[in-house]
């Protein structure tokens, strides 16, 4: 004889006279205990392995307030098609409008919905209807019956034609569709030999009261064990987004590295962003299809730089001091005032460089936010997340910055190894472009990076060399959490969001 609980021998008990299997809400409706106290049970009987669950998907259609009040009046067609039958079968449409007493917002609809269903033909030069067909019931009128009397269906147990009707209806907005997951019961061959044999009912307590203890019955009860490794229900509690978490972590390595942090304006001048950087004020990425242009104010102030100011515009129009011939044309101090929304955070690094606190040597980093009008897919977004980086100390070369790049996608990205490209950009050289491959991901371009060009550093009054990077370090985390679309990061799916660790 197997001995369960009150509760557990309760729903055997009620899941044998239901035939052996029967869904959570029977098992509830029948057994008249509340849901948790019947979950509870199952995950008991599961585990003494008398019952087995299995679950099934199903897709709920239920009409919507709308969609309600037209199983007592009719759909706006049929409404419509009744009056002109009325009308003797043929009618102007205002004529039939108003035997339908019908709003004229649904007209048209009506209208649309007769001819495409051959219950009439529309003569639009003088405006009538004329039946031209059978006015039979259609699939979508038999589902909007049936769900008037059911309040609601199971999608996958209608025939083929309603659930033909069910988009119908859905498109037209008269129900709401929502999938639910419905959990079965079901004896197994154990359970089904308990019951034959005979179920024992033990009373066990729960609670240690007062009562028990000072009448002495605490020796003569039985107590219920607490099983420890029993299932329960998963919750989802608050926690931080997954990528903030993961930039925090960069920012922690960074750190530890004995980098120190670059802060800065989302809005800057075009000066900072493309001049200092020797970027020529011509340059495609300085074009409105390359950068966001703040409408207003529409300029900054760069005063404060004047004698930096120039230094680039002489570099600029000549190469000033620097062994270059410089890019030949005439320098505008006003289009170096022009505010834009920062394409990158190398502006950071340039203005780093011009700080009175700046150390040499030094590290810095910063990760901003850039924005640039790019065309939108799976690895491209028009706001995104950079992470920006200098080092500026003497005798430092390419063989420094690459050490450093592939510890970043090693050690931070988790990759499993990375390569250099050459490349080539205004502020540096040699330019690379970093890219890191992982098993089951393959290569992604992470950003560039090089050695500041003597254009950039003399006119900033910076003397020795200087490494510098600027990674997608959303494409970072892409690679770290195998992520194949960037637009996931900022997506509010719920289901990826709370399977995410919390570290």
């Amino acid at each position: 004889m197997v001995e369960l609980r009150e509760h557990e021998r309760k729903a055997l008990s009620v899941l044998q006279k239901l035939g052996g299997k029967a869904p959570v809400e029977q098992l509830v409706n029948e057994s008249k205990l509340s849901d948790a106290g019947v979950m509870r049970a199952v995950l008991a009987l599961k585990e003494r392995r008398l019952v087995q669950v299995s679950e099934r998907t199903q897709t709920i259609a239920k009409l919507n307030e709308e969609g309600r009040s037209y199983t007592k009046k009719g759909l706006p067609e049929r409404q419509m098609i009744d009056a002109l039958t009325q009308l003797g079968g043929k009618a102007t449409v205002r004529a039939v409008v108003q035997k339908a007493r019908l709003d004229g917002q649904f007209v048209p609809i009506a209208l649309g919905w007769i001819q495409k269903k051959k219950w009439a033909v529309l003569d639009s030069k003088i405006r009538t209807l004329q039946i031209s067909g059978k006015l039979t019931e259609g699939s979508d009128e038999k589902l909007l019956g049936l769900l008037g009397k059911k309040g609601q269906v199971i999608v996958e147990d209608l025939g083929s034609d309603l659930q033909e009707a069910v988009q119908i209806l859905k498109g037209r907005k008269l129900l709401d569709v929502d999938e639910k997951t419905s959990r079965v019961i079901e004896l197994t061959d154990a359970g089904r030999s308990a019951v034959k044999k005979g179920i024992d009912m033990t009373t066990e307590v729960t609670q240690l009261t007062p009562e028990l203890i000072i009448s002495g019955k605490w020796r003569k009860v039985k107590f219920q064990k607490y099983n420890i490794e029993a299932s329960v229900s998963r919750t989802w509690p608050g926690k931080k987004h997954p990528y903030l978490q993961f930039l925090d972590e960069v920012k922690e390595k960074l750190v530890a590295l004995g980098f120190k942090e670059m802060t800065g304006t989302a809005v800057e001048t075009a000066f900072f962003n493309f001049d200092v950087l020797y970027t020529p004020q011509d340059h495609p990425s300085t074009e409105p299809s390359g950068a966001y242009y703040v409408k207003s104010p529409r300029y900054g102030s760069v005063d404060a730089y004047e004698q930096i100011v120039a230094n680039v515009r002489k570099t600029h129009e000549n190469g000033w001091k620097t062994g270059s011939t410089g890019w030949k044309y005439k320098y505008s101090p006003r289009k170096a005032e022009r505010l834009i929304l920062r394409a990158h955070t190398t502006c950071l690094s340039a203005r780093t460089l011009l700080s009175k606190s700046l150390e040499i040597p030094g590290m810095y980093f910063s990760i901003g936010r850039c924005y640039r009008p790019e065309v939108l897919d799976k690895t491209h977004l028009t706001e995104f997340n950079q992470v920006e980086g200098i080092v500026v100390d003497k005798d430092l070369t390419l063989r420094d910055l690459l050490g450093i790049l592939e510890k970043f996608a090693i050690d931070i990205a988790g990759a499993d190894k990375a390569k250099f490209v050459p490349d080539y950009f205004p502020f540096t050289e040699p330019s690379v472009e970093l890219r890191a491959y992982k098993k089951g991901f393959g290569w992604i371009e992470f950003g560039g990076s090089g050695i500041f060009r003597p254009e950039v550093t003399l006119p900033l009054g910076i003397e020795v060399p200087v490494l510098a990077w600027g990674l997608g370090i959303d494409r970072l985390f892409m690679l770290k959490a195998g992520i194949e679309d960037i637009r996931q990061i900022f997506s509010s799916d719920l289901n990826w969001l709370r399977k995410q660790k919390v570290i």
